[in-house]
Protein backbone atom coordinates (compact mmCIF):
# COMPACT_ATOMS: atom_id res chain seq x y z
CA UNK A 1 0.00 0.00 0.00
CA UNK A 2 1.33 3.60 -0.83
CA UNK A 3 2.44 5.65 2.06
CA UNK A 4 0.41 8.45 1.71
CA UNK A 5 4.45 10.75 1.97
CA UNK A 6 5.22 8.79 -1.32
CA UNK A 7 1.27 9.47 -2.74
CA UNK A 8 1.48 13.45 -1.82
CA UNK A 9 5.23 13.81 -3.51
CA UNK A 10 3.40 11.73 -6.80
CA UNK A 11 0.55 14.16 -6.81
CA UNK A 12 3.02 17.50 -6.21
CA UNK A 13 4.89 15.98 -9.86
CA UNK A 14 1.63 15.78 -11.08
CA UNK A 15 0.47 19.34 -9.89
CA UNK A 16 3.98 20.94 -11.27
CA UNK A 17 3.93 19.40 -14.44
CA UNK A 18 0.03 20.47 -15.41
CA UNK A 19 0.38 24.17 -13.55
CA UNK A 20 3.57 24.92 -14.78
CA UNK A 21 4.86 26.01 -10.91
CA UNK A 22 8.16 24.26 -10.28
CA UNK A 23 7.70 25.56 -6.38
CA UNK A 24 5.22 27.23 -4.80
CA UNK A 25 5.67 29.61 -1.90
CA UNK A 26 2.40 29.68 -0.14
CA UNK A 27 -0.69 27.94 0.33
CA UNK A 28 -4.53 28.72 1.15
CA UNK A 29 -6.79 25.94 1.89
CA UNK A 30 -10.19 27.64 1.14
CA UNK A 31 -13.11 27.02 3.50
CA UNK A 32 -16.65 27.43 2.92
CA UNK A 33 -17.50 31.09 1.51
CA UNK A 34 -13.23 31.67 1.07
CA UNK A 35 -13.26 30.82 -2.37
CA UNK A 36 -14.57 33.93 -3.88
CA UNK A 37 -12.67 36.07 -1.56
CA UNK A 38 -9.50 34.34 -2.41
CA UNK A 39 -9.90 34.70 -6.25
CA UNK A 40 -10.11 38.60 -5.94
CA UNK A 41 -6.50 38.69 -5.79
CA UNK A 42 -6.12 38.12 -8.94
CA UNK A 43 -6.47 35.96 -11.83
CA UNK A 44 -5.74 32.03 -11.76
CA UNK A 45 -3.05 31.29 -14.76
CA UNK A 46 -3.76 27.45 -14.08
CA UNK A 47 -6.03 25.63 -13.02
CA UNK A 48 -5.53 21.96 -11.85
CA UNK A 49 -8.93 19.75 -11.20
CA UNK A 50 -7.42 18.25 -8.37
CA UNK A 51 -9.57 14.68 -9.52
CA UNK A 52 -6.62 14.13 -11.91
CA UNK A 53 -3.90 13.94 -9.08
CA UNK A 54 -3.07 10.91 -7.74
CA UNK A 55 -4.36 10.18 -4.44
CA UNK A 56 -7.51 13.49 -4.16
CA UNK A 57 -10.90 11.90 -3.24
CA UNK A 58 -13.75 14.11 -4.62
CA UNK A 59 -15.60 16.65 -2.07
CA UNK A 60 -19.59 15.85 -1.90
CA UNK A 61 -20.11 19.29 -0.10
CA UNK A 62 -22.12 21.82 -2.03
CA UNK A 63 -19.43 24.76 -1.95
CA UNK A 64 -16.31 22.82 -2.02
CA UNK A 65 -15.38 22.04 -5.94
CA UNK A 66 -11.97 20.19 -6.35
CA UNK A 67 -10.03 22.61 -7.97
CA UNK A 68 -6.08 24.13 -7.44
CA UNK A 69 -5.61 27.40 -8.96
CA UNK A 70 -2.33 28.89 -9.06
CA UNK A 71 -1.67 32.82 -9.05
CA UNK A 72 0.93 35.20 -8.00
CA UNK A 73 0.69 37.49 -5.88
CA UNK A 74 4.00 40.32 -6.48
CA UNK A 75 6.20 37.53 -7.09
CA UNK A 76 4.58 35.33 -4.52
CA UNK A 77 3.37 31.65 -6.31
CA UNK A 78 0.29 30.67 -4.41
CA UNK A 79 -1.87 27.74 -4.38
CA UNK A 80 -5.45 27.99 -3.81
CA UNK A 81 -7.12 24.64 -2.31
CA UNK A 82 -10.43 24.52 -3.74
CA UNK A 83 -12.77 21.20 -2.52
CA UNK A 84 -11.67 20.32 1.33
CA UNK A 85 -12.74 16.79 2.27
CA UNK A 86 -13.96 15.87 5.84
CA UNK A 87 -13.61 12.97 7.89
CA UNK A 88 -17.54 13.04 7.62
CA UNK A 89 -17.50 11.97 4.31
CA UNK A 90 -16.48 8.70 4.93
CA UNK A 91 -12.59 9.85 4.34
CA UNK A 92 -9.65 8.80 6.66
CA UNK A 93 -7.72 11.12 7.84
CA UNK A 94 -4.17 10.60 5.33
CA UNK A 95 -7.35 11.45 2.74
CA UNK A 96 -8.41 14.69 4.36
CA UNK A 97 -4.50 15.76 5.17
CA UNK A 98 -3.73 15.03 1.26
CA UNK A 99 -4.07 17.65 -0.10
CA UNK A 100 -2.06 19.66 2.09
CA UNK A 101 0.80 17.30 2.02
CA UNK A 102 0.57 17.52 -1.59
CA UNK A 103 1.23 21.56 -2.20
CA UNK A 104 3.83 20.94 0.72
CA UNK A 105 5.79 18.64 -1.34
CA UNK A 106 5.15 21.15 -4.34
CA UNK A 107 7.02 23.42 -2.28
CA UNK A 108 4.53 25.84 -0.47
CA UNK A 109 6.57 26.77 2.99
CA UNK A 110 3.41 28.42 4.22
CA UNK A 111 -0.16 26.84 4.58
CA UNK A 112 -2.83 28.99 5.54
CA UNK A 113 -5.91 27.38 6.49
CA UNK A 114 -9.23 28.98 6.38
CA UNK A 115 -12.53 27.58 7.17
CA UNK A 116 -16.33 28.60 8.19
CA UNK A 117 -17.07 28.03 11.72
CA UNK A 118 -19.79 28.35 14.55
CA UNK A 119 -19.13 31.40 16.98
CA UNK A 120 -19.29 30.68 20.77
CA UNK A 121 -17.38 33.83 21.92
CA UNK A 122 -20.43 36.47 21.74
CA UNK A 123 -18.10 39.31 21.21
CA UNK A 124 -16.86 37.44 17.82
CA UNK A 125 -20.47 37.48 16.23
CA UNK A 126 -20.99 36.58 12.48
CA UNK A 127 -19.02 38.16 10.06
CA UNK A 128 -15.94 38.33 11.98
CA UNK A 129 -12.86 36.99 11.08
CA UNK A 130 -10.43 35.35 13.73
CA UNK A 131 -6.95 33.93 13.80
CA UNK A 132 -6.77 30.76 14.82
CA UNK A 133 -4.38 30.72 18.17
CA UNK A 134 -4.45 27.15 19.01
CA UNK A 135 -7.04 24.19 18.72
CA UNK A 136 -8.28 21.33 20.32
CA UNK A 137 -8.62 18.14 18.45
CA UNK A 138 -12.07 16.22 19.32
CA UNK A 139 -12.11 14.41 16.06
CA UNK A 140 -10.89 11.26 18.01
CA UNK A 141 -7.82 10.41 15.24
CA UNK A 142 -5.01 11.72 13.72
CA UNK A 143 -2.91 12.28 10.31
CA UNK A 144 -0.17 10.57 12.30
CA UNK A 145 -1.90 7.44 12.97
CA UNK A 146 -0.26 4.05 11.23
CA UNK A 147 2.66 3.66 10.32
CA UNK A 148 5.42 5.72 11.07
CA UNK A 149 6.63 8.17 8.19
CA UNK A 150 9.45 7.25 6.48
CA UNK A 151 12.97 9.24 6.21
CA UNK A 152 13.48 12.06 5.63
CA UNK A 153 10.48 12.71 7.16
CA UNK A 154 10.34 13.28 11.31
CA UNK A 155 8.65 11.30 14.47
CA UNK A 156 4.98 10.69 14.52
CA UNK A 157 5.33 12.53 17.90
CA UNK A 158 5.74 15.92 16.65
CA UNK A 159 5.59 18.89 18.32
CA UNK A 160 2.40 20.96 18.23
CA UNK A 161 3.69 23.45 20.86
CA UNK A 162 3.59 26.50 17.89
CA UNK A 163 1.86 24.58 15.72
CA UNK A 164 -0.38 27.87 14.76
CA UNK A 165 2.71 29.83 14.19
CA UNK A 166 3.11 32.72 16.77
CA UNK A 167 5.86 34.44 14.00
CA UNK A 168 2.99 34.57 11.04
CA UNK A 169 0.14 35.01 13.85
CA UNK A 170 1.97 38.55 15.67
CA UNK A 171 2.59 39.74 11.91
CA UNK A 172 -1.12 39.03 10.83
CA UNK A 173 -2.33 41.16 13.88
CA UNK A 174 0.13 44.23 13.24
CA UNK A 175 -0.94 44.15 9.32
CA UNK A 176 -4.99 43.51 10.28
CA UNK A 177 -5.22 44.87 14.62
CA UNK A 178 -8.91 44.57 13.97
CA UNK A 179 -8.73 40.81 13.85
CA UNK A 180 -8.55 38.79 17.33
CA UNK A 181 -7.17 35.45 18.63
CA UNK A 182 -9.26 32.48 19.49
CA UNK A 183 -8.81 28.74 19.95
CA UNK A 184 -10.63 26.46 17.38
CA UNK A 185 -12.60 22.93 18.68
CA UNK A 186 -12.62 20.44 15.68
CA UNK A 187 -15.60 17.67 16.01
CA UNK A 188 -16.23 15.41 14.08
CA UNK A 189 -19.63 15.91 12.50
CA UNK A 190 -21.42 16.29 10.01
CA UNK A 191 -23.71 16.96 12.35
CA UNK A 192 -23.89 19.96 14.62
CA UNK A 193 -22.78 19.78 17.92
CA UNK A 194 -25.54 19.86 20.89
CA UNK A 195 -26.33 22.96 23.07
CA UNK A 196 -24.42 20.52 25.80
CA UNK A 197 -21.00 19.66 23.42
CA UNK A 198 -20.62 23.37 22.87
CA UNK A 199 -20.80 24.09 26.81
CA UNK A 200 -17.99 21.49 26.95
CA UNK A 201 -16.25 22.89 24.12
CA UNK A 202 -16.50 26.33 26.24
CA UNK A 203 -15.42 25.12 29.39
CA UNK A 204 -12.13 23.53 27.65
CA UNK A 205 -11.51 27.08 26.13
CA UNK A 206 -12.41 26.46 22.89
CA UNK A 207 -13.99 29.98 21.68
CA UNK A 208 -14.97 28.39 17.77
CA UNK A 209 -15.93 25.51 16.57
CA UNK A 210 -15.66 23.85 13.20
CA UNK A 211 -14.92 20.12 11.38
CA UNK A 212 -12.35 20.53 9.60
CA UNK A 213 -8.74 22.35 10.10
CA UNK A 214 -7.22 20.52 12.54
CA UNK A 215 -5.89 17.42 10.86
CA UNK A 216 -4.63 19.21 8.16
CA UNK A 217 -2.96 21.17 10.50
CA UNK A 218 -1.06 18.46 12.12
CA UNK A 219 0.22 17.16 9.05
CA UNK A 220 1.40 20.64 7.87
CA UNK A 221 3.44 21.10 10.96
CA UNK A 222 4.63 17.46 10.61
CA UNK A 223 5.83 18.01 7.25
CA UNK A 224 7.97 21.64 8.47
CA UNK A 225 5.46 24.28 6.86
CA UNK A 226 4.25 27.17 9.04
CA UNK A 227 0.62 27.62 9.48
CA UNK A 228 -2.05 30.33 9.91
CA UNK A 229 -5.45 29.49 10.63
CA UNK A 230 -8.25 31.99 9.62
CA UNK A 231 -11.58 31.61 10.70
CA UNK A 232 -14.50 33.21 9.47
CA UNK A 233 -17.88 32.84 11.97
CA UNK A 234 -20.40 32.13 9.99
CA UNK A 235 -23.03 31.75 12.85
CA UNK A 236 -23.38 31.44 16.39
CA UNK A 237 -23.09 28.00 17.59
CA UNK A 238 -25.69 25.83 18.98
CA UNK A 239 -27.13 27.43 22.61
CA UNK A 240 -25.46 30.49 21.89
CA UNK A 241 -28.25 31.55 20.07
CA UNK A 242 -31.79 30.48 19.83
CA UNK A 243 -31.78 30.41 15.82
CA UNK A 244 -31.46 26.96 14.17
CA UNK A 245 -28.62 26.03 12.37
CA UNK A 246 -28.11 25.32 8.70
CA UNK A 247 -25.25 24.97 6.20
CA UNK A 248 -27.20 27.74 4.02
CA UNK A 249 -26.37 30.05 6.35
CA UNK A 250 -22.78 28.59 6.30
CA UNK A 251 -22.59 29.59 2.27
CA UNK A 252 -24.80 32.66 2.62
CA UNK A 253 -22.36 34.25 5.20
CA UNK A 254 -19.34 33.37 2.73
CA UNK A 255 -20.82 35.20 0.13
CA UNK A 256 -21.56 38.20 1.72
CA UNK A 257 -18.03 38.44 3.31
CA UNK A 258 -16.31 37.73 0.24
CA UNK A 259 -14.76 41.19 -1.06
CA UNK A 260 -13.22 41.61 2.35
CA UNK A 261 -12.19 38.05 2.51
CA UNK A 262 -10.21 39.01 -0.51
CA UNK A 263 -9.03 42.21 0.65
CA UNK A 264 -8.30 41.08 3.87
CA UNK A 265 -5.86 38.01 2.46
CA UNK A 266 -4.41 40.91 0.01
CA UNK A 267 -3.37 42.62 2.74
CA UNK A 268 -2.01 39.60 4.58
CA UNK A 269 -0.13 38.11 1.56
CA UNK A 270 3.05 40.06 1.49
CA UNK A 271 3.47 39.14 5.60
CA UNK A 272 3.36 35.51 5.10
Amino acid sequence: MTNPYQLATEAADELRVRSGVDAYDVAIVLGSGWKEGALALGTPFAEVATGTLRGFVAPTVVGHAGQIFSIDVQGVKIALVSGRVHLYEGNTADQVAHPVRTVIAAGAKTVVLTNACGGIDLTKGPGSVVVIKDHINLTATSPMEGAAPPAPYGSRFVDLTDLYSRRLRTAVLATAPELSEGVYAGFRGPHYETPAEIAMARTMGATLVGMSTVLEAIAARHMGAEVLGLSLVSNLAAGVADAPLSHLEVLEAGQKAAASLGELLARLIPVL
